[in-house]
């Protein structure tokens, strides 16, 4: 009933702005002392003998244990390698039955589509259990090309956490239903930031802090998120499909009505993914990506990426800074015909207003930053002020 009420009946917020004219914040003085590093209790980088593990710099896997060191384990990989060469056996049957079913003169569709899902089904099982492919993705050689890779990473991120801790976010932040009616994610998106250092200027040429995974619904700092994030995605299916990139926040005050509108920060249609494509993916070439900006004054705002399906190719017309605000979701999704009974992916996280907001409203928006409020309390006793109440002149 509480998710009916907030999406039917708009909140109610009594928001006003408390100036329009922002100052400029006198700069802290900074002593000596403080601009100093203390490199005595930094570790040194020493150059690993060989790079880390990867798909670039590759490595084999060799059993952890000697032959006859564990008797119980090496029964274990026995029996491991018979069920796998027992599954591939019965593989190489299913697909002479296919061959059989292909070229039969009057070839039934429908015995040819399960005996096709069948061998997928067993190629899986015949090789997930082995340890030298475990030990691969877990390792990050991961083969997206392949069904089995394809399988064990989409378990893991179904089972071990990630998307579960991404659905209670996402609900427990009322994402769904303020944002979308509905989210059944069916790939994984993950979004770095550069890690947060305190005076860092975003037009510091020479940033070259180090990306950090966020997690959904942690608090970031409008100073990290001045630049585009980079997106990477985990995408199950082999053939391409075309997906819209959304960024919103629908926490902005819309002062005319008291309640909060929706603004629109980055946009792009027609997203190609597949299983193979490269991350992280390239999605600033339509409407470009504003910075997150929370107002002065309000609570945090709940940043919102989606990648919706497409059922086709769409065209949307590039929306410019002053057309972002009271962007629905709901109505694009509807106009374009996006699915999202298809799956799709979605990332939150939230922000809270900081001094990197006005140096984006001055040099990135172009507009005067406004500042939020509670409205001032009526002076019940202004009439009676500066008037003895005790005697009639």
């Amino acid at each position: 009933m509480l998710s009916l009420r907030r999406l039917l009946q708009p909140r109610t917020v009594r928001l006003v702005r408390t100036s329009t004219t922002v100052g400029a914040t006198p700069a802290e003085d900074a002593s000596p002392a403080s601009e100093s590093v203390d490199t005595a209790s930094r570790p040194r980088k020493f150059k690993p003998r060989r790079p880390n593990i990867s798909r670039a710099h590759p490595r084999e896997w060799h059993r952890p244990l000697a032959f006859g060191v564990l008797p119980a384990y090496d029964e274990a990989l026995k029996y491991i390698k018979a069920d796998s060469e027992t599954l591939k056996g019965e593989v190489r049957n299913l697909y002479a039955k296919l061959e059989e079913a292909k070229a039969a003169p009057d070839a039934d569709a429908e015995v040819i589509r399960k005996l096709e899902k069948k061998i997928d089904i067993l190629e899986v099982q015949s090789h997930v259990n082995l340890p030298e492919v475990r030990w691969k993705v877990k390792n990050g050689m991961a083969d997206m090309s392949s069904a089995v890779d394809r399988h064990i990473i989409e378990r893991r991120w179904r089972e071990e956490g990630r998307l579960d801790e991404l659905m209670e976010r996402v609900h427990q932040m009322f994402v769904v239903p303020d944002v979308v009616p509905h989210l059944h994610p069916s790939l994984d998106v993950r979004v770095t930031y550069p890690e947060y250092i305190s005076g860092r200027s975003h037009s510091d040429s020479s940033d070259k802090r180090q990306h950090k995974l966020v997690e959904p619904g942690t608090f970031l700092d409008p100073e990290q998120t001045i630049r585009p994030p980079k997106l990477y995605t985990d995408v199950f299916h082999t053939d391409t499909r075309l997906y819209t990139l959304l960024m919103v926040d629908p926490d902005v005050p819309d002062e005319a009505n008291h309640t909060f509108q929706t603004y629109l920060h980055w946009l792009q249609p027609n997203v190609a993914l597949s299983a193979t494509s490269p991350s992280p993916i390239d999605v600033n070439t339509h409407t470009e990506y504003i910075p997150p900006h929370p107002q002065k004054g309000t609570p945090y705002h709940r940043y919102t990426i989606l990648l919706l399906p497409q059922k086709a190719h769409i065209t949307v017309p590039i929306f410019d800074k002053d057309q972002r605000h009271a962007f629905s979701v709901r109505d694009f999704i509807e106009k374009y015909e996006l699915d999202l009974s298809a799956g799709g992916g979605a990332f939150m996280w939230r922000e809270v207003w900081s001094n990197a907001v006005t140096t984006i409203y001055s040099d990135i928006i172009g507009v005067e930053e406004p500042r939020y409020g509670k409205p001032p309390k009526p002076d019940r006793y202004a009439g009676s002020k500066g008037r003895n109440k005790y005697f009639k002149y």
